[in-house]
């Protein structure tokens, strides 16, 4: 595939700086293998070295770093170089792809009573209950299934082996044995909301379970059911997150997280990769560790003396020694 710049810039915008609109571009690459009909991207003032020696018929830069690029060749200024980039994925995947598919696949599976939007796509194999409800534009890839009442709202993405609307884990023990709670929530879905490969959104006991609008979920993440999960929210890959949790807007929950249950989680609050978060966080911030849970700043210090703990364990014994001595040279003084 082939495109002009002029036909980058028609879509996305930006100041084309040291050449002209016809330069034909072939595809998106990293700076360090980018060739004379790539275009590329600089994010980090850190790889400027990188864009002076690339090949790239263009790079986009932020304002900051025009003069540079304009003295490598060719360039796109943009505010925000990493979201142009982003963008321009967009426009790049949509031109090789052509028109959304719409519609519902022969091999699958939807229910009389559901409501598919015209505009909406249900791929291979997918299987769509009663009552449930898919909103416009939004596509559901292969082997997807939308349980029954729950609802997906405009320009979503699921991929494949997504699961919406399974029965959360819920049971109450009789005398040794567990007896099945019925969940009779639903799951609702917002627009713009992507969810990875084999996630499990569980629908809630009584309440909803509830995805807020763009909240982006990767694969292979649990949401327990009546978890609330605020607008723009991003979660990592193996994260679970436990009935009843409420994790805040504009969170970041890093890879193989795990949040307890009936937590809450504030607005803006970043969790990093592996930690187990056993309280609720009141104040945004980042968190690290498994036990106890705590900021990232009093984890790194926490760290750093961990990693001496050996030594300081050899000094402390040293001193035990040598204070045991002096008393007990006093002792025979």
């Amino acid at each position: 595939m082939i495109v002009h710049l002029g036909q980058i810039l028609d879509v996305l915008g930006g100041e084309l700086v040291g050449g002209v609109r016809e330069i034909e571009i072939s595809r998106i690459s990293p700076l360090e293998t980018a060739d004379s009909s790539s275009i590329s991207f600089l994010s980090n003032p850190r790889y400027e070295a990188q864009m002076a020696a690339s090949k790239a018929a263009c790079v986009v830069v932020a304002p900051g770093m025009r003069s540079a690029a304009e003295a490598r060749g060719v360039c796109i200024v943009a505010p925000n170089p990493y979201v142009y980039f982003a963008k321009l994925t967009q426009f790049w995947k949509a031109q090789q792809d052509g028109a959304q598919l719409t519609g519902v696949h022969p091999s699958a599976v939807v229910h009389e009573t559901a409501m598919v939007d015209p505009t909406a796509y249900v791929g291979p194999h997918c299987v769509v209950e009663a009552n449930a409800k898919i909103g416009a534009a939004s596509v559901l890839r292969a082997h997807v299934v939308l349980s029954k009442g729950c609802q997906i709202g405009e320009r979503c993405l699921l991929h494949p082996g997504v699961v919406i609307g399974a029965d959360g884990f819920g049971f109450a023990n009789d005398a040794g044995q567990w007896i099945k709670i019925e969940q009779l929530g639903n799951v609702r879905v917002g627009n713009d909301v992507e969810i990875g490969a084999n996630t499990c959104i569980d629908r809630g006991a009584l309440d909803d379970t509830i995805i807020e609008d763009g909240v982006k979920l990767d694969n292979l993440v649990q949401i327990a059911h009546n978890v609330h999960i605020g607008a723009h929210s991003v979660i990592a890959g193996n994260t679970g997150v436990a009935g009843s949790a409420k994790i805040g807007r504009n969170c970041s929950i890093g890879g193989a997280a795990n949040i307890l249950g009936h937590l809450s989680i504030a607005d803006g609050t970043s969790i990093s990769p592996t930690s187990m978060v056993t309280r609720s966080i009141h104040q945004p911030g980042l968190y690290t560790g498994i036990f106890p849970l705590q900021t990232n700043e009093q984890w790194e210090k926490n760290a750093a003396s961990l990693k001496q703990l050996h030594t300081l364990r050899e000094r402390i014994k040293k001193l035990e020694k040598a204070l045991n001595a002096q008393n007990s040279n006093n002792g025979n003084s």
